[in-house]
């Protein structure tokens, strides 16, 4: 197995279009690595620059600390698995997974071996003399990753393998892919703009946009710590409310004045303020829709917002409310909201909310980086 190394690495198309800037990443032999964020920020054009079906504009890029700029990507000893099954049709699943075994010349009952242990693993070994036509989504999706396997390649390479799939579909081989990651034990690096799949399935995980790095960190790092407005509004669904606020200093203390309330911070963010010596300044104030609390009139920093349209979810309701020109969405458990509040829309309907200081993220309005980091 093998680690690789991305060291400043450009890609430019002609017309002077780049669609990558200075990407430096580290993956760890063996780590499950995501590349994550919008369509067009950048994150296949990477992928496909180490698996060597993209020229390298600037930078170096290694597996296994071998600089491999230079090298074809059959000699790169990596397996790719693309978001279109691209499977043989006129081939069995047998015929498809030991295709490129064949080309190296490996004999029968080591083809056999291989194609048959892949198959195990990914619960496949009763299709193996069917045809991909006789296959669903996810039964196809299945092939092409077995497909891979048997190379036992250093590195395996996914460009959004499970976007052609349903929503069930996606859950369940989701699931399997953290099952084949435990089986095969590998260095995976995997390109998604799903973020769900992204926090299910990555040791880290790597947002970008417009073609740049905007965090790197585990999933509960970049959930609970975003560094900017961009990966605070990506991560997280629904994303995160943005409130126009005020932070001041007063007594040797910082405190936060938004929607009519006037809120200290808690120690550990008046550490962090007072050690950079943070100045009192308008402000962005982030807080997620699942830290929001609905409460009764008289409940304490209570905020009065109208409530604007009701989305039933099941075991949740997702509540979008207006206070004046601002907009929030409130995720709030079904089995928590109180009886007496007829969550249907109707201009009459108000919403009490509430919210604790220590779920709170600070975004700077001009630089758009998160002060409390």
């Amino acid at each position: 197995m093998a680690n690789i190394k991305l060291k400043n690495i450009k890609k430019v198309y002609e017309k002077s279009i780049t669609a990558v800037q200075d990407f430096s990443l580290e993956i760890a032999d063996k780590e499950f690595v995501v590349l994550v964020g919008p369509s067009g920020c950048g994150k296949s054009t990477t992928l496909r620059m180490v698996a060597g079906l993209e020229e390298i504009t600037e930078g170096d890029l290694y597996i296994g600390d071998k600089l491999v700029n230079d090298v074809e990507p059959k000699d790169r000893d990596i397996a790719m698995v693309f978001q279109s099954y691209a499977l043989y049709p006129h081939m069995t699943v047998y015929e498809n997974l030991a295709f490129a075994l064949k080309m190296r010349r490996l004999k029968k009952e080591e083809i056999k071996k291989k194609v048959y242990n892949a198959a195990e693993i990914l619960s496949i070994t009763e299709l193996l003399q069917r045809k991909p036509k006789a296959l669903s989504g996810g039964q196809r999706q299945r092939v092409a990753i077995g497909r891979a396997i048997v190379r036992e390649p250093q590195v395996f390479l996914m460009d959004e393998p499970l976007s052609n799939l349903d929503a069930k579909l996606r859950n369940q081989m989701r699931s399997e892919l953290i099952k084949l990651r435990q089986s095969i034990n590998t260095t995976f690096v995997y390109v998604t703009h799903d973020q769900t799949e992204a926090m299910t399935l990555g040791d880290r995980i790597v947002v970008m946009n417009e073609g740049f790095i905007q965090q790197i960190g585990t999933p509960q790092e970049v959930f609970n710590f975003p560094s900017n407005l961009f990966v605070a509004g990506f991560i997280g669904s629904p994303q995160m409310n943005f409130l126009a606020a005020e932070l001041s200093l007063a007594e040797d203390k910082y405190f936060i004045r938004v929607c009519g309330l006037h809120i200290e911070l808690p120690d550990n963010v008046q550490k962090k303020l007072k050690s950079v010596n943070t100045v009192s300044r308008e402000i962005v104030l982030g807080i997620r829709p699942e830290h929001i609390r609905i409460c009764t009139p008289k409940a304490p920093g209570t905020i009065k917002a109208k409530l604007d349209v009701s989305e039933m979810m099941g075991s949740e309701m997702h509540l979008h409310v207006k206070l004046s020109d601002q907009e929030l969405v409130i995720r709030a458990s079904t089995t928590e909201l109180f009886r007496d509040y007829s969550f249907e829309h109707n201009s009459a309907n108000y919403v009490y909310f509430t919210f604790p200081n220590t779920v709170i993220h600070l975004f700077d309005c001009n630089s758009h980086q998160n002060i409390m980091i």
